[in-house]
């Protein structure tokens, strides 16, 4: 076997695992991001390290949870979803658990804050160092409910 074709069999071994493995706990995968703030006088830093499955996104990530809409209106492109409306960043309580930011793909009609879904799509980490936000799922598609 060359070192060409092993290569290639390594790395889609290793996106078959990353998405198997995923798969199993995504709000536990999510929650294992370790994120640090520093403040220094005028100085603010946020440092994120993120587990290897995350370290370079993972292009079919599938989670479910429930919406909480960013914007009105009758077709949402952006919302959050949360694994608990109980844990929603946005409903008063300051200790909230993890969210994630999704794209979608395409506009959805008739989905109000707390509607569950499952969504399929490209789960990319969030670098910026003035943002707690550690991830983001673009071009997600429902793929059930």
């Amino acid at each position: 076997m060359t070192a060409t074709s092993r290569l290639a069999l390594s790395l889609a071994f290793g996106t078959l695992a990353t998405s198997a493995a995923a798969g199993d706990d995504p709000w536990g995968l999510l929650a294992s991001i370790q994120i640090d703030e520093k403040i220094d006088g005028d100085s603010y830093i946020v440092t994120k390290t993120f587990p290897t499955e995350i370290e370079n996104g993972i292009d079919d990530f599938f989670i479910t949870g429930y919406a909480v809409p960013l914007t009105p209106g009758e077709r949402v492109r952006e919302l959050v979803l949360v694994s608990d409306m109980g844990n929603c960043p946005f409903c008063g309580a300051g200790d909230h658990g993890v969210a994630l930011q999704v794209e979608l793909a395409s506009p959805i009609s008739g989905i109000e804050e707390g509607t569950r879904l499952s969504l399929r799509g490209a789960l990319e980490p969030v670098r910026d160092h003035e943002t707690w936000q550690s991830t983001i799922l673009r071009g997600a598609r429902v793929v059930g409910s």
